[in-house]
Formats: C-alpha cells, structure tokens, sequence
C-alpha cells in the first residue's frame, strides 16, 4: 500500500467483485467516544486507501445532527476483500525508532567578525 495524498471530500472508490458488482461489506468496528475517535479511525483507513461506510445504530444520525457526533458511536464497514488488511492496520503496534540518535539542531552560523550594528564595551563610554 502507497500513501497519497487526496482531498478530503473525494470519496475513495468502492471496490467491484469478479461478476462486476461492488463487494459487500464487512463489520470492521464499533467506534465509540468522542468525534475525534471517530474521525481518527476514518482518515486512518483512508490513509491506507480503503474506504469505509458508517452505520449509525440507534438515534446516532439524529444525534450527530444535533449535537455533531453520535452518541452512541458508529459501526464500520469496509469491503469484505480489505477486511484484513484493515483489521492490521487498527490493530497494529506502534513501534518506536529507537535507534537513531538524538542529533542536535545546530544553531544559525554565528559569524566571526562583530557586525557594526553591535556596541562595544568602550563604545558606550565615550
């Protein structure tokens, strides 16, 4: 998988079978909490390039209109064929790199000469 970039209100296709008709889809998760979570879950599955629907059980849509996210969260469905790879990208391990070394940001080259527009000690006297 590749990353690219897109707008975010272009919708990623939705994958066709072998006979021609799109691929059912497939539960992947309930996502509950805040929008934040909700959010996160979608732009990281589109990330990857697969798209996803919602469902939103209860009241979640009137909800979402009212107070703009659902209650009581939202199910996600991708295409049965990106079920697995979608399911290893939510529950991947986050690895840190802990071999590189810290490297120092060096400062902006300070030169060696005073510039005129600083004073010297014996300056300010006189």
């Amino acid at each position: 998988m590749s990353w690219n970039i897109r707008k975010k209100d272009e919708d990623l296709p939705w994958p066709d079978g072998e006979n021609g008709q799109p691929v059912p889809p497939a539960y992947l998760t309930h996502v509950g909490g805040g929008p934040l979570d909700m959010e996160l879950t979608l732009n990281l599955l589109s990330a990857y390039g697969i798209p996803s629907v919602c469902e939103y059980p209860n009241n979640g849509l009137f909800g979402k209109l009212i107070m703009g996210h659902p209650p009581s969260g939202m199910y996600v469905f991708v295409p049965e064929t990106l079920l697995d790879d979608a399911q290893n990208i939510l529950n991947a391990e986050i690895i840190e790199n802990e071999e590189t070394p810290d490297e120092e940001i060096p400062d902006e080259e300070t030169p060696d000469e005073e510039t005129p527009d600083e004073e010297t000690p014996d300056e300010e006297e006189n």
